[in-house]
């Protein structure tokens, strides 16, 4: 189903967007509410265009036959030039009820890292064409209280992403860390990362070798899929009933999405899975998503305990990043989150940004108290003592709910 005109309710810092758009009527908008209208033109973005690994069809796909919320609905934006009638960018939005008052996300659902949208091609953007185009969106938008987007990325296969660029975007809480790969995977660890992860690295590779033997173990036949993916998904329920924490594969639908994801990627490459093993135990798996020359790390799970005194998860890294660079990889996207063992590789950090701002009286206030809520989460992780007060108590917490 595909509508021209289904306007968003406007307050004052909205109207002069929607003002700036009309003025220059330099884009129209179509607001499309199913997949199958808009699959022909976001597969072709997708080819074409410029996007992230998490915009990929089949990922979005598999979001709303798995994870969509009950009474959500798909609100997919596609701009075009309003001179040539091309399309220039799709935003893949949904709207959903949160407490009792409408929010425009982006369509993730938990597992999309990145909220980006899909581009015509790489050609620059500035920030009045993006303005333009965000007002052209906004105009065929459903109702709704407040819109709520997060992790924004400031770049898209090096094209500055026109949602950041929004002069109502605004640093998140959140960073994400990438890692340029370049010139002969034989050497390419050593010379791409700190010396002082090489040199650990190298130790436990050693170690985990004289354990009996190391192999990188890639699931390219669906038994390994299933073998490989239930290895790592019981090492990560696992971890977290052991520290007390949540984690998505616990729900059963969001296991489900991953693991057709990757018997998916068998077939279109746009998933892969490995595991490192070591004496005939799998000691870490990572799954991974595939865009064209970046290799996304998605989910990691490793048994800490299986060699002592050795990191699989550094070293399962390690082996992945010469293995991405042999097969002609040159970007290897470390993901959103602060771990330590980022900056210790020698990754880039970048901050995320976001869109968190209210329509209605009902979604000012809510998004004023989500901002009020990052605002104090920002402050106890920047804290060491807070921080760690607060891991424990969530851990406790956590305990007793499951009557452990």
């Amino acid at each position: 189903m595909t509508s021209e005109a289904m306007p968003i309710p406007a307050v004052a810092d909205l109207a002069e967007m929607h003002a700036a758009g009309a003025a220059s009527g330099a884009y129209v908008a179509r607001l499309h509410t199913s997949l199958a209208a808009v699959k022909p033109l976001w597969q072709r973005l997708e080819t074409e265009g410029v996007c992230t690994g998490h915009q990929h069809f089949a990922w979005a796909e598999g979001i709303v036959e798995k994870l969509m919320p009950p009474k959500a609905e798909l609100a997919i934006v596609e701009v075009r030039d309003a001179a040539t009638g091309e399309a220039v960018m799709l935003l893949p939005l949904l709207r959903r009820r949160a407490f009792g008052h409408w929010v425009i996300e982006w369509l993730s659902c938990g597992v999309c890292d990145y909220s980006a949208p899909l581009l015509a091609d790489a050609a620059p953007w500035t920030t009045q064409s993006a303005e333009a185009a965000w007002a052209a969106a906004l105009s065929v938008l459903p109702p709704a209280d407040r819109i709520h987007i997060t992790g924004i990325p400031k770049e898209i296969g090096g094209v500055a992403n026109p949602l950041a660029m929004l002069s109502q975007a605004r640093d998140s809480i959140h960073s994400h860390y990438g890692i340029a790969m370049d010139g002969d995977a034989e050497t390419v660890v050593k010379r791409i990362c700190r010396p002082s992860f090489v040199k650990a690295l190298n130790k436990d590779l050693r170690r985990l070798d004289r354990n009996g033997g190391l192999a990188l173990v890639e699931a390219d036949t669906p038994a390994l899929v299933d073998s490989i993916f239930g290895r790592l998904v019981e090492m990560r329920l696992s971890r977290v009933r052991e520290l007390g924490r949540f984690d998505l594969l616990a729900q059963q639908p969001v296991a489900d999405f991953y693991r057709d994801a990757a018997h998916r990627g068998l077939k279109d490459g746009s998933v892969r899975i490995f595991g490192l093993r070591s004496g005939g135990i799998m000691v870490a798996v990572q799954y991974l998503a595939v865009h064209l020359g970046t290799l996304h790390a998605l989910l990691i799970a490793i048994d800490q305990g299986a060699v002592p005194n050795v990191s699989p998860g550094l070293c399962i890294m390690g082996e992945l990043i010469k293995w991405g660079r042999g097969a002609g990889f040159d970007y290897f996207d470390l993901s959103v989150g602060n771990q330590s063992y980022k900056e210790h590789m020698g990754a880039v950090k970048s901050v995320l940004s976001e869109l968190c701002h209210g329509i209605t009286l009902k979604g000012l206030a809510a998004s004023g108290v989500i901002k009020y809520r990052g605002q104090g989460v920002a402050f106890v992780r920047d804290n060491p003592h807070l921080f760690k007060l607060a891991q424990e108590f969530m851990q406790r917490w956590r305990r007793l709910r499951a009557g452990r």
